[in-house]
C-alpha cells in the first residue's frame, strides 16, 4: 500500500473531476500545496496575472485558557493557578484569531484555467467578494473523494499510524510536498517549502523529507531481497 499520491496520480484526479470548477480546485490544491479552507477563501482579486502569484490569507482560531482570578494562561490540566496559586475551578476560555498572509507563485498552465474559468464567470459572490468556488468545506471534500473513487486511486496508509485513509484535500497538499522534496531536499529547498506551505514550525516541514525517503528504503531492501 502506498502512503502518498504520486504527481502523475493526483493529475489523473484533475482529470476525473466532472467540471472545470472542480478540476480548478483540485489544481490549485496539488499546484500550490495550500489547504482546502484557504482554497475556499480565494477571490478573484487574489489572483494576480501581471506577476503571476496567488496571495492566500489563513486564518486561524487558537483557544486560550486561562486563571478566572488573575488571568495567566493555564495548560489543559491545570487544577491550581501556576501564578497566583488560587483553585482553579472553571478556567476562562478565550478565542484568539490569527491571520496570516502568503504571496505564492503559480505556473503559467495554472495561471491560464485561472484566466479560463473567471472569464466563463465562476466565481461567485459572497459577501461582497468573488469567491473562486462559493461551495462548503464538506462539498470541496466530496469533489475530492467523488473524483478520487472514478481515478480508481484507492486508500493510502497513514505513515504515522499504519491505518488507511481515503483521498483527501490534504492528502493532495502532502502530494505536493513529497514532490517537491524528492526534487530538492537541501536546507535551502525545505526552507523554500516551509515558506510554500505556511507552515510556522520548520520541524512541521521537514517530516516530509521522512516519508519521501520511503522510495529508499524500498530500493536498499530489493538489493538484500535475494
Amino acid at each position: 500500500m502506498k502512503t502518498y499520491l504520486e504527481i502523475t496520480e493526483a493529475e489523473r484526479l484533475e482529470e476525473a473531476a466532472e467540471c472545470l470548477r472542480d478540476k480548478l480546485l483540485i489544481r490549485l490544491l496539488v499546484r500550490l500545496g495550500c489547504r482546502i479552507s484557504e482554497a475556499l477563501g480565494l477571490a478573484a482579486s487574489d489572483i494576480n496575472f501581471a506577476s503571476g502569484t496567488v496571495t492566500i490569507e489563513h486564518l486561524k482560531a487558537r483557544v486560550r485558557l486561562a486563571c478566572p482570578g488573575c488571568r495567566a494562561r493555564l495548560g489543559k490540566a491545570a487544577r491550581f493557578c501556576p501564578a497566583c496559586g488560587s483553585k482553579v475551578e472553571t478556567a476562562m476560555v478565550a478565542q484568539k484569531e490569527h491571520r496570516r498572509q502568503r504571496t505564492l507563485p503559480v505556473d503559467e498552465d495554472t495561471l491560464a484555467v485561472l484566466k479560463e474559468y473567471i472569464d466563463r464567470g465562476g466565481p461567485v459572490a459572497v459577501n461582497g467578494r468573488q469567491l473562486l468556488f462559493g461551495i462548503s468545506r464538506p462539498h470541496a471534500w466530496k469533489i475530492v473523494r467523488r473524483s478520487a473513487e472514478k481515478a480508481g486511486l484507492g486508500s493510502l496508509v497513514n505513515p504515522e499510524t499504519g491505518g488507511l485513509r481515503g483521498v483527501s484535500p490534504h492528502r493532495l497538499r502532502d502530494a505536493f510536498a513529497i514532490n517537491a522534496v524528492k526534487q530538492d531536499d537541501s536546507g535551502d529547498g525545505l526552507r523554500l517549502l516551509q515558506e510554500m506551505l505556511g507552515h510556522q514550525s520548520f520541524d512541521t516541514t521537514a517530516k516530509y523529507r521522512k516519508v519521501a525517503g520511503e522510495e529508499l528504503k524500498e530500493w536498499y531492501s530489493k538489493l538484500w531481497s535475494k
